[in-house]
């Protein structure tokens, strides 16, 4: 049990600071109905959880030893992700719930793909934490931590999605472009700083 706990508060830690992924569930719960504001919020945790799996086995250090993967990931994950603030800021300011109801679930899993894997950072550091916690668990309950992990990032977004559905009515479409403005430009502002570790290592590489 002490160990499933331990994964479940470092999972809570890793989750829970401001990030894309949170920003992503934030605006859904302002600008789409409660149904479809849940069904983003499984889809990210879907997205987050494989990611943890995946930092927690290496994938992140596999990337730190390839360069020319790194640039790769890189490369596309600022383009996308500063396409991705943009149409946030350029979004229309409507609280009409049922405005979005309509967008395709393959587009919702597209973004909420883009806002969880197509962050090098979050490969890089969710490996340095979860990977080196790995190193010190006992070989017989690396589960119990990584299933504390799992319910962590269950519990933070279905309450961050029911804490903001709940308030959502007494937001006005004048807080809402408030809040698109700032997430749309701290979007953009890890998408440049993607693009600026993209520089930086090309010209390692090279």
């Amino acid at each position: 049990m002490i160990y499933f706990l331990q994964g479940l508060t470092m999972g809570l830690a890793y989750v829970a600071p401001i990030g894309l992924q949170n920003l992503f569930v934030i605006n859904t719960a302002l600008t789409q109905t409660r149904s479809r504001t849940y069904i983003t919020a499984f889809i990210i945790i879907f997205f987050d959880i494989t990611l943890a799996l995946a930092c927690f086995f290496g994938v992140g250090a596999i990337m730190q030893h390839s360069r020319l993967l790194s640039l790769i990931v890189l490369l596309i994950g600022s383009i996308i992700v500063i396409y991705f603030g943009i149409s946030l800021l350029r979004s229309k300011d409507s609280m009409e719930k049922g405005r979005d109801v309509d967008i395709p679930i393959p587009k919702v899993i597209t973004a909420a793909c883009v806002v969880t894997w197509f962050n090098p950072q979050a490969l890089i550091d969710g490996s340095m934490m979860l990977g080196a916690f790995k190193a010190t668990l006992p070989s017989d309950q690396s589960a119990a931590f990584i299933i504390g992990v799992a319910c962590a990032s269950c519990c933070w977004f279905l309450g961050l999605s029911t804490v903001i559905t709940c308030f959502s009515a007494k937001i006005t479409p004048k807080v809402l472009r408030v809040i698109n403005l700032i997430c749309g430009a701290v979007i953009i502002f890890y998408g440049v700083k993607l693009g600026i570790s993209f520089v930086q290592l090309f010209w390692q590489f090279f």
